[in-house]
């Protein structure tokens, strides 16, 4: 049953908290320099030294050229560097500078102290269930658009279901 009131509706207030997370994180960053889309970057890329930049965009969920607008700031700011891929002279491979550590550091903390606003005066045990919950959430999600995606792979095409209107226009 939907609920009309945003404050029990699950969507609304995964939605609200996100903003705020994100509002109040953005706050604290901008002093550094990084933007929160440009620290995800950095994140990921850090236990994946050495990726290309086709495979890092996949995994962030991001098309290549926004993934290479963030690389190329990164990039000029000294955070990151592309190096030819040894196995694909059109490839990028992307490193973490020693300049990126600190910074890392840094918004790290950030996200900590965030965090850490957010779940004040929640017993630990809520925060273990919230979290347990949360993944349940998200996997129910994945496994609902990888259903999607199979029953879509499954349906036949136009050609299969209708001869007569792919022949014909």
């Amino acid at each position: 049953m939907f609920d009309q009131d945003p404050d029990r509706n699950v969507g609304f207030l995964l939605h609200d908290v996100s903003r705020r997370l994100r509002k109040r994180f953005d706050k604290r960053a901008q002093a550094m320099g990084l933007t929160r889309a440009q620290w995800r970057v950095l994140v990921h890329l850090g236990p994946r030294q050495g990726i290309n930049q086709s495979a890092l965009a996949d995994i962030l969920e991001l098309d290549n050229v926004t993934l290479g607008r963030h690389v190329d700031r990164l990039e000029a700011t000294g955070w990151l560097q592309r190096r030819p891929d040894p196995d694909d002279r059109r490839a990028w491979c992307l490193h973490l500078t020693a300049k990126a550590e600190p910074i890392l550091e840094r918004m790290e903390a950030l996200a900590v102290q965030t965090q850490g606003e957010a779940l004040d005066g929640i017993d630990p045990a809520d925060r273990n269930r919230l979290l347990a919950t949360l993944q349940a959430m998200k996997r129910n999600m994945v496994q609902s658009e990888v259903a999607e995606e199979d029953a879509d792979e499954d349906a036949p095409g136009l050609e299969a279901a209708h001869p007569e209107k792919a022949r014909h226009g």
